[in-house]
């Protein structure tokens, strides 16, 4: 029997820090201020994946510091940054 490896692909989306609402554990940034790989405005997140990653200024964060729906990521504080920081979420699909 061969062996058939799984399909897995990364979607990314960028934006900033100052693209979100909100104050302290109800910050979030919606779906919709991120622009998705081929530099057209995202409308969602995807709704299935198999996990994601979200880079704050560049560096991969814990699993704790975020939430996910199709249409916001949850940062808890982030109002606390800086407005310019660059956000990148990357999801791996599958």
């Amino acid at each position: 029997m061969p062996i058939i490896p799984p399909f897995l692909a990364s979607r990314k989306f960028t934006s900033t820090i100052g693209a979100g609402t909100g104050t302290g554990a109800t910050y979030a940034i919606a779906a919709t201020t991120f622009t998705d790989d081929t530099g057209a405005a995202a409308t969602a997140f995807p709704g299935l994946f198999a996990y994601y990653i979200l880079y704050i200024n560049g560096v991969p964060q814990t699993a704790d510091t975020s939430t996910m729906s199709t249409s916001t990521i949850t940062i808890p504080d982030g109002d606390a940054l800086d407005p310019a920081t660059p956000v990148l979420v990357e999801f791996i699909v599958n």
